[in-house]
């Protein structure tokens, strides 16, 4: 106990000395003769470069120095041109961690990563990424929005390992990053280093995060003189060509356009897709949908999911509202029948412009254009077809202010607007933002008021919305309370998503985290919660929820959790009977489930899940299970492979099923919903790779005869004796199947082939008994779309063009 308390104790210790020191700093130099990118530091300017060394664990333990044998001594140099680092990361290279892995994917790798911050201001940080294999990832993050992957540069890197560890050298052009024309700057700095087989991750400068943004931990390079940001104009051409066959009929499709990056100025970027080509977006997770709001999918399309960061302040920008389904209605005039409804919108072009100033305001603006779209009416008489109009010429936009402070705060205002030609509705959007954070980081205040306005041909409608939340957020003991309303007019949906409006809630957290490891825990989280919500307008109370998470992960990195929520007492849902004023009551809903992942280092490694749920009303023997695994098994470093199976069984449920005339009517059923996926890639190497991913995703509802309506109470009656027989058959068998292979080359520098195979069926029908298999067959006698497509895309960068031109005319 003694000796554990003195460990204990010395740790502290070291802490507080990491905590209380200065930040350190590297001295750069320029060079005449830059080094040759090949992992061999033979290169002069390496002898006399200086040493950024001593580095300093901060997970999972903080304050520990490096273990002997496994050192990491960093160096830069610069000229006209780029700044160049040279790593040197001493280990046993029997134990160097190198899954191979395609641009961006981690994988079971070590890394070493470099933050660049130009402005050194604690919150705008480009994140440069090398693993053991070659492969690159890079990201721009800030404490607002965390890590952006989507974010790409072009760069270059080479790696080498050797026999005492393994060797990073980097060139990194002054066009990736943006700054400022100063004469003497000072730029934040930062390395890191992490060993994937222990987890442990070392910094140069010294870490401490149990309090503040990691930002606020970097060091500082000097040194850089007369340096000039280059002009950054990327060219990105590309071509694309598609062959698309389903039920007896094919078609073809061929595209070329242009994306382009250009620096506007020294602080700001223009990205434009000029005759945009989505045809490679991934396929979404759709699942069989009974609630009353939509579902939210994952952006799939690159260029809304590179260096949004910005435009997402304030949750107002959903860009999957961009060239998503069509807004209007068909009016059917008599003998007539609607053919075809487009279930999208084409994207004609769309801009990005977005950077921060010196003094930290930051700036974007987005805008997209959509096409006029037209649903297809058919006269059943003549047989002769008619277009009307069910989305107009729209444009889209964004406009965003944000003033950043302190090093941890911000203030902003943002701004959406939908505009739709001729008589559609319009809509506008506007939020004024806080997130304001101490001196000390220990407390937080953070929220904002939105107004919303819509016009619509019968007037307009104007909403709003607030939120207000204060914490600690800093320490092993944490904890923060909120408000948050919205009335019942405020709407974002049309450039944002909003599942709901008219609620008027309260909210309290507490939690507890460890930051240094047990003896038997790397890390450990407990938290709970408790939320008390009423409607705006009327304002009534609706629910009240209580809960608690625990989570960690042990000393061999398995992780595990469990959480558990009680919804106490009545809950009112004023959603479901989709009708306003009306509301549905249940009682005491309890749901807890539990998980485990074990060690991704492994061979074979398993995550799994299960939970329970429960109506502990009188009268109600409502339930519902679930569960689900994963295994994954790491054939070599090339090859990674990946199952997963969930099911999720709805015994005694009840929900809406239909109106008739003024009745609400509701069913109780049995749902069953069974998702089995793959997902594997083969990597050859940094630059060559094959992608599979599949999902077929099943799901069936089926009633009970004997139907309810929903009393005035809230309360369900079966008196009024309708049966499933005096409606249109409510049950359903939904089952749908995609699968990707791709193949991705990268052939040059920012420059990809990718060529794509897909197959894609889906099945809905009411045929709710079926079993699993019986379901599968009836789904292959529905017509299979298969796609085929290739996509070349090339990297132009004018600084190379130009380059190229001047050593000619010398």
């Amino acid at each position: 106990m003694t000796i554990r308390f003195i460990s204990f104790l010395m740790s502290i210790l070291c802490i507080s000395s990491m905590l209380g020191q200065e930040k350190k700093t590297l001295q750069i130099q320029r060079t005449d003769n830059p080094p040759k990118i090949d992992g061999v530091l033979d290169d002069a300017v390496w002898a006399s470069a200086m040493e950024a060394k001593d580095f300093t664990q901060f997970r999972p333990t903080m304050g520990v120095k490096e273990k002997p044998g496994q050192e990491t001594v960093v160096k830069m140099t610069y000229d006209d041109n780029a700044i160049y680092i040279a790593a040197y990361l001493y280990d046993n290279p029997a134990e160097i961690m190198k899954q191979m892995t395609s641009r961006d994917n981690f994988g079971q790798s070590d890394f070493f990563l470099v933050v660049f911050n130009p402005n050194n201001d604690a919150q705008n940080d480009t994140e440069l990424v090398v693993f053991p294999t070659g492969t690159q990832a890079d990201a721009i993050a800030s404490p607002s929005n965390g890590e952006d992957f989507g974010w790409n540069a072009v760069w270059d890197s080479a790696v080498k390992i050797v026999d005492d560890g393994w060797i990073v050298e980097m060139k990194v052009p002054y066009a990736v990053l943006r700054f400022a024309n100063q004469e003497k700057p000072t730029w934040g700095l930062q390395f890191h280093r992490q060993f994937r087989r222990t987890r442990e991750q070392y910094t140069w400068n010294p870490v401490d995060i149990s309090q503040g943004n990691i930002g606020l931990y970097h060091g500082e390079m000097v040194g850089l003189e007369n340096i000039q940001p280059p002009t950054r104009l990327f060219l990105y051409p590309f071509a694309s060509a598609l062959i698309n066959s389903s039920d007896g009929k094919t078609t073809d499709d061929y595209s070329i356009g242009l994306d382009v990056k250009y620096g506007i100025s020294e602080n700001f970027t223009l990205d434009a897709t000029l005759i945009p080509d989505f045809s490679q977006a991934g396929f979404d997770n759709v699942v069989l949908n009974l609630g009353p709001f939509e579902q939210q999918f994952s952006e799939q399309r690159q260029f809304f999911k590179e260096g949004v960061d910005l435009f997402n302040k304030g949750n107002l920008f959903y860009s999957r509202r961009v060239g998503s389904a069509p807004t209007g209605d068909v009016n059917l005039q008599e003998n007539e029948e609607l053919v075809d409804y487009p279930d999208k919108v084409k994207t004609l072009n769309a801009i990005k412009v977005s950077g921060r100033t010196k003094k930290g305001l930051g700036i974007g603006f987005f805008n997209a254009i959509t096409e006029k779209t037209y649903a297809t009416v058919r006269d059943t008489l003549t047989g002769n077809t008619r277009g009307e109009v069910v989305e107009p010429l729209a444009n889209y936009n964004i406009l965003v202010l944000d003033q950043q402070f302190n090093q941890n705060s911000s203030v902003s205002l943002v701004n959406t607007n939908v505009t739709r030609d001729g008589h559609f509705r319009d809509a506008n959007v506007t939020a004024a933002l806080f997130d304001i954070t101490t001196k000390s980081n220990k407390y937080n205040v953070s929220g904002g008021a939105k107004m919303s306005s819509l016009n619509l041909p019968d007037g307009s409608r104007n909403g709003f919305s607030s939120e207000l939340f204060l914490g600690k957020v800093n320490g092993n003991y944490r904890y923060s309370v909120g408000h948050s309303l919205a009335d019942t007019k405020y709407n974002i949906n049309d450039l944002g998503i909003l599942f709901r409006n008219n609620y008027n809630n309260f909210s309290a957290d507490a939690s507890y985290r460890i930051f240094e490891p047990t003896e038997k825990l790397n890390n450990f989280y407990v938290g709970t919660w408790f939320n008390y919500n009423r409607l705006f307008d009327p304002s009534v109370y609706t629910g009240k929820n209580t809960g608690i998470n625990i989570n960690g992960t042990t000393k061999k990195l398995h992780s595990f959790g469990l959480n558990a929520n009680w919804q106490i007492g009545k809950i009112y849902d004023y959603f479901e009977p989709r009708t306003p004023g009306r509301y549905f009551i249940v009682e005491d809903i309890v749901n807890t489930n539990a998980w485990i992942s074990t060690n991704y280092n492994k061979t074979f490694a398993l995550d799994a899940n299960v939970g329970y749920a429960g109506i502990y009303e009188p009268g109600r023997d409502f339930y519902n299970y679930w569960f689900g695994i994963e295994p994954r098994v790491r054939f070599s470093d090339k090859f990674l492979m990946q199952y997963s199976f969930y099911m999720d069984d709805y015994r005694k449920d009840r929900g809406f099923v239909t109106k008739v005339d003024d009745d609400i009517i509701f069913g109780q059923r049995r749902r069953l919903e069974v998702v089995n996926s793959l997902s594997g890639n083969y990597t050859f190497n940094p630059f060559h790779s094959l992608n599979l991913t599949f999902r077929n995703y099943w799901s069936t509802v089926t009633y009970e005869r004997d139907l309810y309506v929903l009393q005035e109470n809230g309360r369900l009656s079966q008196e009024d004796g309708y049966t499933v027989d005096d409606i249109n058959d409510p049950n359903v068998n939904f089952n749908t199947w995609n699968l990707d292979f791709s193949y991705s080359w990268q052939f040059a520098p920012g420059s990809f082939l990718t060529a794509l195979y897909r197959n894609q069926l889906f099945n809905r029908d009411v045929f709710s008994k079926r079993k699993y298999f019986n379901s599968v067959k009836t789904l292959f006698e529905q017509p299979i779309e298969h796609t085929l497509s290739i996509r070349l895309v090339y990297f132009i960068d004018y600084n190379n063009i130009k380059n190229v031109f001047q050593k000619k005319n010398s």
